[in-house]
């Protein structure tokens, strides 16, 4: 099957100056960042390099670069750079100035909003690369254009001077450095693993480009700096099955299923790449102009449609369902795919919570129809794979039924139990989700200190009785069974099952906004943290998505010296505060350390961790549904080798404490 997909472009270069079209300043972006990027900490900051990364796809998308290079440099700087067609440079005729000074200032100005430029453009909302030149202390752009170099400079967003002609130049393309404004991020320190990701995801959704992250900062022992290359010709067949061989699942049938299409009418091209596992989840990972719409939306119905149309065509031609003597619905089909949809729209529509669920209706036909003939095709060409498939969505739809009852049963359960809450759970008085919390804390112990300590009127507390069930291992009626996960469920107030999807999780009557891990800081209480995040990535991810869910940070260390006393988070700071209160004697200062939450008093822990004027909460984001997918799959999986390679790969980060 072809791998080829192609978005036309017009046959003329059509990009000049009077393509630039201007839609809003600039005047709010210093003054509500996160309006436009998301926050003002990691997330924010690293936003920053994918709005330039962006404009430089774009270029690529419409057939003109294929080489993209982001460096960050020794002083924490970004630098973009591409061999596009580069920024055009000429006088704006309705803004009277360079068109590269209307790019980099004006909110919302550039040529994807110029049909003739651009077919389709990256990005979600587009913001743009002036809102990254709002937000730096300084930025300077150079252009390669026409024969000639031009270049301008800003800080925080206003020109230093005209753009101006620097030299000539055989080449084309622009680059782009910004140092991030450390009056508006809580940190300006980028993290080359988080870029790593994006690139990477980037390079596999649109193959044939290439992609290197430099990181200056980091110096090899030849004296060269670190440098990695993204470049896939494989694209998302490639992006899918690399998923699958991370997260170890054991393919069902041998060949990925692969299908591309364009509509000339909407100008919309649409790629689908699929596997079928051994597994029991769907893994479905959906993209809009290069985001991750988490959220789905009308290409995720087109693809679950026609999945679900051409499978049971073909079993009830078969005669298998009626067979098995089973009702199969939709899920069932879905059962072990993983698969990759990667939409190009010229004017998406976003909804949703996050703004991330696609709403162009045209998009779900235009899906279905593109994958459905592709399916139709397969299934007739490859009997033995078709059987193989129909014969797991029968079992899926067995283990979907005793799931079912299982399900019902948590629920009746609550029903009858009188106010439905479990017996363990200390809830708080306030009726208000928006301000009340919930605190999963580890054994009955550290949960009777908690109860103590706590705030009664918002902070609700569910002690866990030793470790839960591993989710990852499990069929999904057994976890339903299980007494610690049926309380957490309970507790919440949250159902499984929507009207749109069977499994989807209902928030609804969500009772607590903030739902807390709090577990000893030791290896035990890491362990059982990450079974129970393991449950809530694969049972109420969208308690991540949106935001509700965070970890508890005991301090691990009390200093003392006679009356004066100070906590310690970690050993640097313990170190500190050693040599505050001891002038560098060890012998003159007492320090205790706490492995276990019941080693504290209730007060204690109400000062240090519980206490919302003193504590800190780690908030758990998910920014890769992929690579989020891979580390628990890896984690929590079945496979030893993988687990096995990744301790010993980060070994050198774990410090043994005895």
């Amino acid at each position: 099957m072809s791998l080829e997909t192609v978005v036309p472009v017009p046959a003329s270069n059509g990009y000049s100056a009077d393509s630039i079209q201007v839609l809003e300043g600039l005047e709010a972006v210093r003054k509500r960042p996160a309006m436009y990027i998301g926050d003002i900490s990691v997330k924010g900051l690293h936003h920053l390099v994918y709005e330039v990364v962006d404009n430089s796809i774009d270029e690529a998308l419409a057939g003109h670069c294929d080489k993209i290079t982001v460096d960050i440099n020794e002083d924490n700087s970004i630098t973009v750079q591409d061999n596009g067609r580069g920024i055009p440079t000429g006088m704006h005729t309705k803004e009277n100035r360079s068109a590269l000074e209307v790019v980099m200032t004006v909110l919302h100005a550039g040529g994807k909003f110029d049909k003739g430029s651009y077919k389709v453009s990256g990005g979600l909302h587009g913001v743009g690369v002036s809102c990254v030149n709002a937000l730096s202390t300084r930025l300077q752009v150079t252009v390669d254009r026409d024969g000639k170099t031009f270049e301008q400079e800003y800080q925080r967003g206003i020109p230093m001077y005209k753009v101006r002609e620097i030299g000539d130049s055989d080449t084309t393309g622009t680059k782009v450095q910004f140092w991030p404004d450390d009056t508006i991020f809580t940190t300006t320190e980028y993290n080359k693993e988080i870029l790593q990701g994006r690139l990477k995801e980037l390079a596999y959704l649109n193959r044939g480009i290439s992609i290197v992250l430099n990181d200056r900062r980091e110096l090899l022992e030849d004296g060269s700096f670190y440098t990695k290359t993204f470049h896939s010709e494989g694209g998302i067949v490639e992006f899918v099955e690399q998923i699958d061989k991370n997260a170890n699942r054991a393919p069902l049938i041998p060949q990925t299923i692969y299908c591309d299409g364009y509509d000339e009418k909407s100008n919309v091209a649409v790629e689908v790449a699929m596997v079928y596992n051994a597994g029991y989840q769907e893994n479905i990972f959906s993209y809009v102009n290069n985001i991750n719409t988490i959220e789905g939306g009308t290409h995720v119905a087109g693809f679950r449609r026609s999945i679900t149309r051409v499978f049971k065509n073909y079993g009830d031609k078969q005669g298998m369902f009626e067979k098995a003597k089973v009702t199969i619905e939709g899920d069932d089909f879905r059962e072990g795919i993983s698969a990759i949809i990667s939409v190009k729209v010229p004017e998406p529509q976003f909804e949703g919570q996050t703004k991330t669920k696609l709403g162009n209706s045209e998009v779900m036909g235009i899906v279905d129809v593109t994958l459905s003939r592709v399916l139709e095709a397969y299934l007739e060409e490859n009997p033995k794979d078709a059987k193989t498939i129909i014969q797991k969505v029968i079992l899926a739809a067995q283990a979907r039924a005793a799931a079912k009852r299982a399900r019902d049963m948590v629920q009746r359960k609550s029903v009858l139990s009188g106010g439905g809450l479990p017996g363990k759970l200390a809830d708080c008085s306030e009726k208000d989700p928006g301000i009340c919390e919930l605190f999963l804390v580890e054994g009955d112990s550290a949960g009777g200190t908690a109860k103590q300590g706590r705030d009664r009127s918002f902070q609700a507390i569910l002690p866990l009785r030793g470790k839960i069930l591993n989710v990852e291992k499990a069929m999904e009626h057994k976890i339903y069974d299980n007494e610690e996960i049926r309380n957490m469920f309970t507790a919440l107030g949250v159902k499984i099952g929507t009207p749109d999807d069977p499994k989807a999780l209902d928030i609804s009557k969500l009772r607590y906004h903030k739902l807390i891990i709090m577990t000893d800081a030791d290896v035990d209480g890491s362990h059982i943290a990450t079974l129970i995040m393991t449950f809530i990535y694969r049972y109420m991810k969208a308690l991540v998505e949106q935001g509700y869910v965070y970890i508890a940070q005991p301090p691990l260390y009390l200093v003392k010296k006679g009356k004066d006393q100070e906590y310690a988070w970690n050993d640097a700071e313990r170190k500190n505060l050693i040599a505050l209160f001891g002038q560098g004697k060890d012998d003159s200062v007492n320090t205790q350390r706490y492995k276990g939450l019941g080693e504290m008093n209730a007060e204690q822990l109400w000062e240090t961790t519980m206490n919302p004027a003193t504590r800190t909460l780690k908030q758990v984001t998910m920014d890769s549904a992929a690579e989020a997918d891979r580390i628990f799959s890896m984690l929590m999986g079945d496979e030893v080798p993988p687990r096995r390679e990744f301790i010993e790969t980060h070994a050198k980060y774990a410090k043994i404490d005895v």
